[in-house]
Order: C-alpha cells, then structure tokens, then sequence
C-alpha cells in the first residue's frame, strides 16, 4: 500500500471513539463539545508547543477563554458530570498544560469556592471568577508536605480579632505567577483543624516565585509561595472549609477530572502516533502497514478506551451522587497507569522523532509524568482503593 492512497486528514475514527462513548451525551451537550473542539484546534493546539517550549502561560489567551466560557459546566451551567469530563478530556488532548491551567482556575480553585463558601461569599466572589476577570489559584501542597498534608499542614493560622494571620510556605501551586487570589489550606493553631481562606497575592507579606526547570507541563507557571504574617480579614474565611475532610470534598471532585487528563493524554498520543505512522514512510511503504506498529497503536487505543470507560461509568456515579473517594482514587490510579504505557507506546512509534518537541509526542509522553504524581501520587491512591476492600489501612 502506497502512502499516496492514504488520506490523512479522514483516517477512520477520526474523534478517536472507537466505542462511541460521546453518543451518551445529549444533543445539546455533544454540539457544544464540538464547539469547544473547534475552539481548541484553532487558538491552542496550532500554539502548544511554542508555549510549552517558553515556559510562559500565554495570559493573552484568556480573554479568548472568557468568551468561550467553559467556566463551571455542571454547578453553573447545568451540564452533566460526564458531559465536563469529556470537556477535560478534550482540553488536555489539545494541550495538557492548558488543561492544567482550567483544572487549576476552574475545578480546585472555583471548585473550593462552590463547595465551601457561605453564599454570602459565593454571590461576592463567583460572578468575576467565571468571567475569569479574577484568576485564581490552590494552594495546598508543601515543600515538606504532599501525601501527608491530609494529616495536617505546616502552614498555620492564627486567629487575631476579626482577622487571621497566616505563616508558612505552599509549592506546585499552579498558577499563582499571576494569579488575583489563591484558596490556601493552613492548620488552626487553636484546634488543628485545616481551614481554607481567600487570600489577595497583593496582601503584604504574599510572595511568589516561579518553579524553573520542569520537564512536564512547562507551560503552567508552577510557583513557590510564601506567606509571612499575612493578615486576612475573617470574611475571607471559607465558612465551610473547617477540617481537611471538607477539603477533600473538592479533591474528590478534581481527582475525577484528573482521569479525564489521563483520557485526553491518550487520545492526544493517538491522534499524534496514528498519524505519523501513515505519513511516516521507512522500507518504502508507510509503517502503519508494519504489524508491530498496528499492534502499538491498538494498544494505545485499547488503554483510552478502558480508560474512558471507567471514567464514563465513575462521572454518571457522579451524576446519581453516588460516587465514592475510593473510586475515585482507583480510576486516578487505573488510568494513569495506563496513560504511561499509551504514551510510552506513542513515543516509540516515532523513533528519534518521538524526543523532538516539534512533532509533539515528546511534550505528551514528558506531560503525562506530571498527571502520574499530582491529585494523589500511584501509591496513595493505590492504598485508598486497597482501604476500601480490605477495611485496613496501609499507609505507614
């Protein structure tokens, strides 16, 4: 087969689908995904592998994001949880670090404000966040702290009249190079208990300093903060962020979407190896014709698929409200898993190409790392599903 019979641009299953999961959305849910697709083609895709090359969030773009509004499709919009998981999904096929940028802005961030603000705080705070005119930020992990931070932060808060003062440090917080507010999680003094308040970046003795030098999603200005005796007014205390099982009620949530990531990340090494394997000719005919490298892109497409499904089924649990951290914790694990094979799969279809940022696989299989560790690392999600069945916990 030559390549000349091979038309690249209406290779079959075009979307990727191959089990036709987005027929179990609605009409009007499947037309503004394809609106969002069409969106994504045109103003993020063409440009990711500049961004990412910078290291430089492309803050010009968000206007543009504003228009689309994507902006809380379930709480605000009325749209399914399988319909937003579909959405990030297709936000991180385009581009992972944009992805990241919304699943930071819009799910642990606006997502803390949903679920834990008083409506007071809500009606304040909500209208300028989903026109993105304030962008925001989520500070929970530590520099001494990741898995462990459930058992209570470094970071204090001291409760000083009608005020809070806040002290310590927060690391990976993405975002927070040019963000107007920032969810940090800090440890009461008085209690223990880890309580959360929306803190002002322009508040004296707020610091933050971008992380350098990243391999995977160089395009999300990752940052270093630092809180020295910053005073936030009571009002800004989340007056339903009062222990760290509140917290996780927004983790829960996001740990979803972050399977979704781990969708789209296989769909995008799909949509990158399929392609250059029928374009990519070696021995006179195109690889794609070679059986190993058939067999490596249904193994691809066989790992997004197991993948979606169990995310399909987790977001319609979601859906019913029946979802629990504990499935979460395995489909964050389960799917991740599998993206690393996918994009390891991927990389080796395009040779030494698959290391070259410009055919885009080497930024898909160094992104994926990133989605691996963050929303609970393997092992710690591993061991919230192993709770779950065994009724023993194994964590120390």
């Amino acid at each position: 087969m030559s390549k000349t019979t091979i038309d690249v641009d209406n290779l079959p299953y075009a979307d990727g689908d191959f089990l036709a999961f987005e027929e179990l959305l609605s009409d009007k849910e499947r037309a503004r995904l394809q609106e969002i697709r069409t969106w994504l083609t045109r103003e993020v895709r063409p440009n990711a592998a500049d961004w990412w090359n910078k290291g430089v969030f492309p803050r010009d773009l968000i206007p543009k994001i504003a228009e689309l509004d994507p902006m809380s499709p379930v709480y605000r919009q009325g749209y399914s949880n399988l319909f937003a998981g579909i959405m990030h999904a297709e936000f991180t096929r385009a581009d992972t670090s944009f992805a990241t940028f919304m699943g930071v802005h819009d799910g642990l961030f606006t997502g803390s404000i949903e679920a834990l603000a008083s409506r007071e705080q809500q009606e304040e705070w909500l209208p300028d966040i989903y026109a993105m005119k304030k962008i925001g930020a989520f500070g929970l992990t530590e520099p001494l702290g990741g898995s462990d931070v459930a058992g209570g932060t470094r970071t204090t808060a001291r409760r000083d009249g009608g005020s809070w003062v806040l002290n310590g440090a927060k690391r990976w917080i993405g975002n927070a190079t040019f963000s107007d507010w920032v969810v940090i999680y800090a440890r009461d003094v008085a209690d223990n208990q880890v309580k959360g308040f929306l803190v002002d970046t322009t508040l004296p003795g707020f610091s933050s300093s971008k992380i350098e030098n990243k391999i995977a999603l160089r395009t999300v200005e990752n940052a270093d903060i630092v809180l020295d005796d910053v005073v936030v007014s009571d009002d800004f205390h989340l007056k339903g962020a009062n222990s760290f099982r509140d917290t996780n009620k927004v983790l829960k949530v996001t740990r979803l979407a972050v399977g979704w990531q781990a969708v789209g990340q296989q769909l995008a090494a799909f949509d990158v190896a399929r392609r250059y394997a029928v374009e990519r000719e070696q021995f006179g005919r195109p690889i794609a014709s070679f059986q190993l490298v058939q067999q490596q892109l249904v193994q691809i497409l066989g790992n997004a698929m197991s993948s979606m499904g169990m995310m399909v089924r987790l977001s319609q649990l979601e859906d019913a409200g029946k979802a629990k951290d504990e499935q979460s914790a395995l489909a964050k694990a389960f799917t991740t898993a599998r993206m690393r094979e996918s994009v390891a799969a991927g990389r080796n279809i395009l040779g030494g190409n698959g290391i070259v940022v410009d055919y885009e696989m080497a930024k898909i299989f160094s992104d994926a790392e990133a989605i691996y560790s963050y929303e609970g690392t393997q092992e710690i999600n591993t061991l919230v599903a192993g709770r779950s069945i065994t009724g023993i916990a194994a964590f120390v």
